[in-house]
C-alpha cells in the first residue's frame, strides 16, 4: 500500500493562473500544490487546450502508419526528418526518436543537431501541434540542452506545416538506445547505467520489408506481428472477418490473428507467432496475406452469419491505445 497523502493546507495568496503552471508528467504531483496528480488537476485543463481531440494527428504526413507504430509500438527507432523550409544554418540535422533520455521532449546536441522525442505525454489534444511546438523551440535552443514541455495554444503550426511533404519517412530500428549519445562507447557512471537499463527493457523489434508498417517483435513466450493499417476501420474489420471465417486470416501454421489495437485513428491487427518464427520467416506470409486482404476489402457483399460472428469476436478483442 502506498503512503496516504497528507491534507494540503491552503493559504491566502495570489491566484496562480493555468498558464503559469509548468507541464509535468501525467502521474506526477501537480506543481500548483493541490496534492492531486497533474492529469487530474491542471493537466486536465491542458488536455483541453485544443478544443477537439484530433483523432488522426499524423494524417497527411508521409508514413502516417509508421508514425503511429513508432509512437505506440516500437521501442527504439529514429527517422531523419526534412523541413519544408530547409534546415537552419546552425542545425545540421533533425532526427525523430521514439524516446529520449529522461523522457525529454527534445534535445539539442552540442553540435547543434536536434533530436525530437515521439513517445512523450503531450499537453493538448493535438499531438502534431504539440510536437511542432517542441520542434520549433528545439531549433533555437542552446546547443547541449534539453527542451522542456510547454502548453501550446490552438493557433500554432502542426507537423504537417513544418515538415517537407515529399521528405519521405524511413524508420531505422535499433537494438538499443545508443543513438542517445554521440559517443555511447565512452559512456560512464549514471549515464552508462541508464543506457544499460533502457537497453535491457527494449523488446527486439523489426520492420518487415515486404509490406508497409508491419512490425515483428519477440517476447519471452511468443512472437507477434503488429501491422498498422490505414483502411477505414469498419471496412477493414469486415474484410478481416471475411478472411477469419474462411480460415484465411492466419500467417501460416501455428499463427493466429488474435485481435487488434486502435491507435490514433488507425487499426492495428495483431497476430501471435511461434517463437521459432523470425522476422524474415514472416515476410512471405505477410505479403500473401496482403493480397488476400485486398480481395476481401474489394467485396461489398453483406456479411454472412458466420462472418458476423467472426467480426464480433474481433471487435471484442480490440484494445484502444489512444
Amino acid at each position: 500500500m502506498g503512503k496516504k497523502r497528507r491534507p494540503q493546507t491552503t493559504k491566502a495568496g495570489p491566484r496562480v493562473t493555468s498558464a503559469e503552471i509548468p507541464v509535468v508528467g501525467a502521474r506526477e504531483p501537480c506543481p500548483c500544490g493541490s496534492g492531486r496528480r497533474y492529469k487530474a488537476c491542471h493537466g486536465r485543463e491542458a488536455a483541453h487546450a485544443v478544443a477537439e481531440l484530433v483523432q488522426r494527428p499524423f494524417e497527411g504526413l508521409p508514413g502516417e502508419c509508421d508514425w503511429v507504430a513508432l509512437r505506440e509500438l516500437v521501442p527504439a527507432a529514429t527517422v531523419e526528418l526534412k523541413l519544408a523550409e530547409g534546415l537552419p544554418e546552425d542545425v545540421p540535422s533533425v532526427t525523430l526518436a521514439t524516446v529520449l533520455p529522461m523522457a525529454w521532449p527534445a534535445l539539442r546536441r552540442d553540435n547543434g543537431a536536434v533530436l525530437l522525442g515521439l513517445q512523450n505525454d503531450t499537453p493538448s489534444g493535438d499531438i502534431s501541434r504539440d510536437l511542432a511546438d517542441t520542434l520549433r523551440r528545439a531549433l533555437t535552443a542552446e546547443p547541449g540542452t534539453p527542451v522542456a514541455a510547454e502548453r501550446v495554444s490552438g493557433e500554432g503550426p502542426r507537423l504537417q506545416d513544418l515538415l517537407d511533404p515529399k521528405g519521405g519517412f524511413s524508420p531505422t530500428l535499433h537494438e538499443g538506445f545508443e543513438f542517445w549519445l554521440e559517443d555511447a562507447a565512452s559512456a560512464t557512471g549514471e549515464v552508462a547505467a541508464s543506457l544499460e537499463r533502457a537497453n535491457a527493457a527494449a523488446i527486439p523489434t523489426a520492420r518487415l520489408t515486404s509490406v508497409e508498417a508491419a512490425y515483428w517483435c519477440r517476447t519471452p513466450e511468443k512472437n507477434h506481428l503488429r501491422w498498422v493499417m490505414s483502411h477505414p476501420e469498419e471496412k477493414l474489420l469486415d474484410a478481416l472477418a471475411r478472411l477469419h471465417a474462411a480460415g484465411a486470416s492466419s500467417l501460416g501454421e501455428d499463427t493466429r490473428l488474435v485481435g487488434s489495437f486502435r491507435a490514433h485513428g488507425l487499426t492495428v491487427p495483431v497476430w501471435d507467432l511461434p517463437g521459432t518464427m523470425g522476422a524474415e520467416d514472416t515476410e512471405k506470409p505477410a505479403e500473401a496475406f496482403a493480397e488476400r486482404l485486398a480481395e476481401a476489402l474489394a467485396s461489398d457483399a453483406p456479411l454472412t452469419a458466420e462472418q458476423r460472428r467472426a467480426r464480433g469476436g474481433l471487435t471484442n478483442r480490440q484494445v484502444t491505445l489512444s
